[in-house]
């Protein structure tokens, strides 16, 4: 298509932008979001019933993961991942502030994208759960027995962590793909000098059997951006697929700079390939400065390990290991049905969704049916890979999930609808309205080989008239709904933290047998536990004090402290003696600049307070533990710098 043509393409995707996000009172149905239909029973949970799934969503720019249950929508939890949570002490707390660790320092936010569980057989098993941090580039693994953060891995030579972190079928590997292409390694360069000195990278983390991450090898490839990816399953497992944008190498303006062609990529990369040559010798390796962050469920603490190279392929010395498979201009989503025949290539700037073939790509590859290369990379002919085409469908295709009964459903941000259409006829079935400019979508399990079907969750960006007003910034949501008939059927609008970018869901039965209730006592490994209020204490060395200190319904022990003086620094190590569910313990000092703790029952956490003026001050229970949670209190007496003060301590002693 002439480049005049894909210029006004991306004017009308602009203006279709501006004219979504100006909402449309028009679309909102006159008798409420259910209509006609009294669906209000199909998504009610009754009182002390459990949802039949767990939905894990992004927290988008709050750096977090949430928790909600499918069909009811109710929140269950945040989980810390990437940002600080004073709620749960989540880098505040000594324990947990090595997990904000990077080669940049502590980070202690970032923008989280893509959940995504992990896989045994190409079908969740709810054993993990990752997430990407897009801006400082990381990985995190989710322990799904204790719903926390248990690992965290930086990305080196990476710029924008966003297509990632998508499995493989067995959990052999995540993928990462850089968003932004930037000079590898980093130097200082004209900008302007994109084209000759920036690259991009796809990494592959290798998930060890107890679920520990590593950067097994990299593959550089040309400073495209590289938005998403999927794996390959079934016939086509051994290979991923990730969509790029801006071929056209360009740094400036890149909504017309990056739409002067008429298509764009996908990159098909055989990792089986790579293991083979990592095995042969041929990976270089690159000096690099990244984090590996872990926590041990024992001790209850995290460490952090700075890791100094990396292992990378360069595909012309390496044939057969990645190819481009032309597709319509600036793809975003690319999705593999659960056959793991048909990859489904989202197209931003094209009204028709491209549905390429694997076994045709395997065919093309085989009579090397190639129309270009690039810096080693065969391009493959647009025609010779191309399995159909679906037509008249909306504007601006984002992303596709399957129902494992034949059927895809893909998001349309501009026409603001998700599209209902038949694998292999490419038949549109049926088409229905999101409120409002819909990115992702989920069906759980709807990215595996053995989706669970029944729901499909749309997740929103825009709801100015679908919630009461809340200021300048409103809620973002999801929209629940039934695609167990023929047509879609919407159920339930519920709102969502940050900014939904992606979800999974898998039932809740996976994973509820599982849980952790409690940490055992007599396994806490933490170097200031304590087991007993026999072994409360208070010790000093030099202006360092620590504080070992037991929590139990209602009172903690020691509650009286005196002898520290302004000028110490004080660890507060309180362990809760509990051991029964539910019964966490918080702690808060006056005056402390981080936040308060919460402590499981088992578990041993660390405040650090350092006083600055004399006085008396209070501390607490800041989570409401039992009747007398009010009275779960106590004091720390400060006193000047150069007092004689003894240090001593006390609990249950009174006043004669």
């Amino acid at each position: 298509m002439e480049k005049s043509k894909f210029k006004w393409l991306a004017y009308l995707f602009i203006m279709g932008f501006i004219v979504s996000a100006c909402g449309d009172n028009s679309k909102q149905q006159s008798k409420g979001a259910f209509g006609d239909q009294d669906v209000a029973s199909q998504v009610y949970v009754s009182p002390g019933e459990y949802d039949e799934f767990y939905a894990f969503m992004s927290g988008g720019f709050s750096g977090q993961v949430s928790v909600y249950g499918l069909p009811s929508g109710r929140l269950f939890k945040v989980i810390p991942v990437f940002s600080v949570d004073a709620e749960k002490a989540y880098g505040f707390n000594e324990e947990t502030k090595p997990m904000l660790n990077t080669s940049l320092g502590f980070i202690p936010w970032d923008d989280s994208h893509h959940p995504e569980l992990s896989q045994t057989n190409g079908v969740p098993d709810g054993r993990w759960l990752f997430i990407n941090g897009n801006n400082t580039p990381r990985v995190a693994r989710i322990d799904l027995t204790t719903f926390e953060t248990a690992e965290i891995l930086e990305i080196p030579n990476s710029g924008g962590n966003h297509s990632s972190p998508f499995i493989t079928e067995n959990s052999e590997y995540l993928v990462a793909g850089t968003r932004f292409s930037v000079p590898i390694p980093q130097k200082d360069v004209s900008i302007k000098s994109y084209k000759e000195n920036f690259k991009g990278s796809l990494s592959y983390i290798k998930i060890a059997d107890d679920g520990e991450m590593s950067v097994a090898f990299q593959i550089l490839v040309p400073g495209y951006d590289y938005d998403l990816a999927h794996s390959g399953k079934g016939k086509s497992h051994g290979w991923t697929f990730f969509t790029t944008y801006n071929t056209e190498e360009s740094n400036t303006l890149l909504e017309i700079g990056a739409s002067q062609r008429d298509k764009d990529y996908i990159a098909a990369v055989n990792w089986k390939k790579a293991e083979e040559y990592i095995a042969a010798g041929k990976a270089k390796t690159m000096p690099a400065n990244y984090a590996h962050n872990t926590y041990d469920e024992h001790s209850h603490m995290a460490k952090s390990e700075m890791l100094k190279e990396v292992k990378v392929l360069i595909p012309q010395e390496c044939p057969g290991l990645i190819y481009y498979l032309p597709t319509p201009k600036s793809p975003h989503g690319v999705d593999v049905d659960p056959s793991g025949e048909y990859i489904v290539g989202n197209g931003k700037l094209s009204s028709d969704l491209t549905v390429h073939s694997f076994s045709k790509m395997l065919k093309a590859i085989e009579n090397d049916d190639f129309d270009d290369e690039v810096d080693g990379i065969p391009v493959i002919n647009f025609e010779s890979v191309v399995a159909g085409s679906v037509k008249s469908t909306g504007l601006g295709p984002l992303h596709t999930e399957f129902d494992g009964k034949g059927n895809a459903y893909t998001t349309f941000f501009i026409s603001s609808e998700v599209i209902k259409w038949k694998i292999g006829t490419w038949e549109v079935l049926d088409r229905v309205p999101s409120y409002y400019s819909v990115g992702h979508l989920m069906i759980p399990g709807g990215d595996s080989k053995a989706p669970f079907g029944k729901y499909l969750v749309s997740l929103n960006k825009i709801t100015k008239d679908r919630f009461l007003p809340t200021g300048p910034e409103l809620t973002q949501s999801a929209q629940l709904f039934d695609i167990t008939g023929d047509k879609m059927k919407l159920l339930l609008d519920f709102p969502t933290i940050g900014e939904p970018h992606y979800a999974q869901a898998i039932p809740a039965d996976i994973i509820m047998k599982n849980s952790v209730k409690y940490y055992k006592l007599d396994e806490n490994k933490h170097p200031h536990k304590i087991t007993s209020e026999d072994e409360a204490k208070v010790v000093r060395k030099g202006n360092v004090v620590r504080v070992y200190m037991s929590s139990i319904r209602s009172h903690f022990a020691p509650d009286n402290i005196e002898g520290v003086k302004v000028g110490d620094k004080v660890y507060f190590h309180l362990t809760n003696l509990e051991q029964d569910w539910d019964v966490p313990h918080g702690f808060a000092v006056m005056g402390a600049r981080t936040s308060e703790i919460l402590v499981m029952p088992g578990q041993t956490e660390t405040l650090v307070w350092e006083p600055q003026n004399p006085g008396v001050y209070p501390f607490y229970c800041t989570d409401f533990c039992s009747a007398l949670h009010q009275e779960m209190q106590g004091y720390i007496r400060v006193s000047p710098k150069n007092s004689k003060v003894e240090l001593k301590w006390s609990v249950g002693e009174f006043d004669e």
